[in-house]
């Protein structure tokens, strides 16, 4: 059983303008095979055209495309028992 991976760098509020790309980033204590998963408000994100999920080890990156006024809210990174929100 392989200890539960923490989040060591939370995530940042971002602030950025229509049209750009608004970039989140999130660090855990180790490479994990657990489940993350990005959140906007309560809506789960995939990587597509609109958004880019990374995982370089142990750095979570999301990023969102040309952001629209729609876009507006909570970004929210969980794995395992652990959530941070921005």
């Amino acid at each position: 059983e392989e200890p539960a991976a923490t989040i060591v760098e939370r995530l940042k509020d971002v602030c950025t303008c229509e049209g750009e790309d608004a970039v989140f980033e999130c660090r855990l204590s180790r490479e994990t095979a657990q489940d993350a998963q990005w959140f906007l408000g309560d809506v789960p994100l995939q990587s597509n055209e609109m958004n880019e999920i990374r995982v370089q080890g142990t750095r979570h990156s999301l990023i969102l495309r040309k952001v629209t006024l729609e876009d507006c809210g909570s970004i929210s990174f969980k794995v395992g028992q652990h959530s941070s929100v921005a």
